[in-house]
């Protein structure tokens, strides 16, 4: 068995235990790498973080301690900021990301990325799930979780100055190109424009393939600085790529509807489109307004009834597929009660569902939330998709107490804002989805009370409409039609939390509800039983229902892989 080689081994003992110039080379090595991971264990253990003297605040409530000697050490971006006593920055001990990296979004997993580096002097692998999209059959090589991750640590390092790490994102940023979907090209684009100089390589392929694809002015125009936006149209010309006048730039009707779209006044484009020889179709001004507009002028332009839903773009894209790439689970919900079919598909295959998984972390999809917190709204996005595709159910009343009710319009109205008042309590993100759709700005008229539970019991003790001081007026009709459409937006698209609140209507889970808000000390602990059983039959039905979807859409490869992640919903 060969001796083990020790620190001590590369000694010169004839020279009194001091080591020789020639075994100067084969020390470096070992001393530099145990350097690198002592360095690296500061940052990456918490069992350093006492000794931290500032921390960078990424937002969402997380924060990455960093010791200032070593971060100047490394850098000097960091060297001049710490060495500054009369700076702002120098003195406090929490540094905003936003201030260190200016409009651009670096992720948290970036910053660490770009961080660990400074540290240890070694790339960092990311985090499980952090550069893998929620499609299992995507190859994730190249999708937009990667792509966000490589992007993010690059600029992070460019601001940093730490160019080495700059120089090795490059590269790999240069590996995937060929890989990566042509919108996501455009977000290479701009990251390697704003870091000047330093991805020269990485700038002009990138120009390259922008010149070449089907990428429209508008889209250019939205994305990226004039100069560069200028470079990309006199090289598409010089190439012929350019066939008619108009081709690079809408036309004058085209133009002025999409500013009437961009100043949100839906007006100003009544009167445009009776003055000018132009439709909603003919400017894609729906296509316009779900990507780049307010949700409320998607909602407007939908109630003109003019523009096809279905309609395609010059890029093979609908309304719907815009949708999914800007992750915006209202306007996703406005265009599927439209009519937008689901299964319309671009011109290289995918759906909307397949962009809006591809578009998601794998680590976002199932990151667990609990009730009354915000669900991501890429995952949102996902379910609502999911939804749409699965089954288009009737919409009917949501459960067994609402039909108790009977004839009572003013026990139904009491029953849809309570219903929806505990939708806004637990499931904040779904609720204002549907509300505002609905038009329902608040749930304010509602007082739960410690007493109320609406049971065919007590129907007999309800007022009488013709002789209570009660009158349903015309303007209670109004609000029971929109909070029936919220109801019944929650049950079509929302399944999951529809069942949990029918659960809680329908059983004394109102009860026990209305009780915990006004409880006493006395009482709290004979409601926590009760509490504690409707937690855990909530928590298995929906996993149950979650364990069903994702049946129906993940792969019997990946779902034992998947169900393990899957997160448990509690009230």
């Amino acid at each position: 068995m060969a001796a083990q080689t020790t620190v001590s081994d590369l000694y010169d003992n004839s020279n009194n235990g001091t080591c020789s110039p020639s075994d100067a080379p084969n020390l470096s090595p070992v001393a530099l790498n145990r350097l690198s991971d002592h360095l690296g264990s500061i940052f990456q253990s918490p069992d350093f973080q006492f000794c931290s003297d500032a921390r960078i605040v990424a937002g969402a409530g997380r924060e990455v301690p960093v010791h200032r000697c070593i971060l100047s050490a490394r850098s000097p971006f960091f060297r001049k900021i710490f060495s500054d006593p009369n700076s702002p920055k120098g003195r406090s001990r929490k540094l905003e990301l936003k201030e260190l990296v200016g409009d651009f979004d670096v992720g948290f997993d970036s910053l660490v990325a770009a961080l660990s580096y400074l540290y240890s002097g070694k790339v960092r692998q990311p985090p499980d799930g952090v550069c893998v999209c929620a499609d299992d059959v995507c190859s994730h090589a190249a999708c937009r979780p990667a792509v966000e991750f490589m992007v993010g640590t690059l600029y992070a390092a460019f601001t940093f100055q730490s160019m080495e790490l700059v120089v090795i994102y490059q590269q790999q940023l240069l590996d995937i190109l060929e890989k990566v979907s042509t919108d996501d090209i455009l977000v290479i684009l701009s990251v390697a424009n704003m870091c000047s100089n330093t991805c020269g390589s990485l700038l002009t392929k990138c120009m390259e393939i922008v010149v070449k694809s089907d990428i429209d002015i508008i889209a250019l125009e939205k994305a990226l600085p004039q100069d560069v936006v200028k470079q990309i149209t006199d090289s598409r010309k010089s190439l012929g790529l350019v066939r008619l006048e108009g081709d690079d730039f809408p036309d004058k009707n085209v133009k002025r509807i999409h500013r009437a779209l961009d100043s949100d006044d839906v007006e100003l484009l009544r009167m445009l489109l009776k003055e000018a020889p132009i439709t909603l179709d003919d400017a894609y001004a729906l296509h316009y307004a779900v990507a780049y507009c307010d949700s409320k002028v998607t909602a407007e332009l939908l109630d003109i009834g003019l523009a096809d839903v279905n309609r395609k773009n010059p890029r093979g894209y609908t309304v719907l597929h815009l949708a999914a790439i800007r992750r915006d689970p209202k306007i996703i919900v406005s265009l599927l009660t439209k009519g937008a079919r689901p299964t319309e598909r671009t011109s290289d295959g995918r759906n909307a569902l397949q962009i809006s998984k591809r578009l998601t972390k794998f680590v976002d999809y199932y990151r667990p939330t609990e009730e009354g917190m915000a669900s991501p709204k890429d995952r949102l996005c996902i379910e609502i998709l999911e939804q749409a595709e699965r089954r288009d159910p009737l919409l009917s009343e949501a459960s067994v107490s609402l039909a108790m009710a009977g004839d009572d319009l003013r026990s139904k109205l009491v029953y849809l804002e309570t219903r929806v008042f505990l939708a806004k309590l637990l499931f904040p993100t779904e609720a204002k989805v549907a509300m505002d759709i609905a038009q329902v700005d608040d749930t304010s008229e509602l007082q739960l009370s410690p007493t109320f539970k609406l049971t065919q019991r007590n129907q007999s003790a309800a007022m009488d409409l013709n002789d209570a001081p009660f009158k349903l007026k015309e303007e209670h009709l109004a609000r029971l039609r929109a909070l029936s459409k919220t109801v019944e937006l929650g049950k079509r698209f929302f399944p999951r939390c529809s069942a949990v609140l029918n659960n809680i209507m329908d059983g004394d889970g109102l009860s026990v509800l209305a009780h915990l808000i006004h409880e006493t000390s006395e009482e709290q602990e004979l409601n926590t039983q009760r509490l504690e059983e409707l937690q855990n039959a909530l928590k298995k039905a929906y996993s149950e229902d979650k364990e069903e979807l994702d049946n129906s859409f993940i792969s019997s490869s990946s779902s034992s892989t998947s169900a393990s992640l899957v997160p448990s919903k509690l009230i």
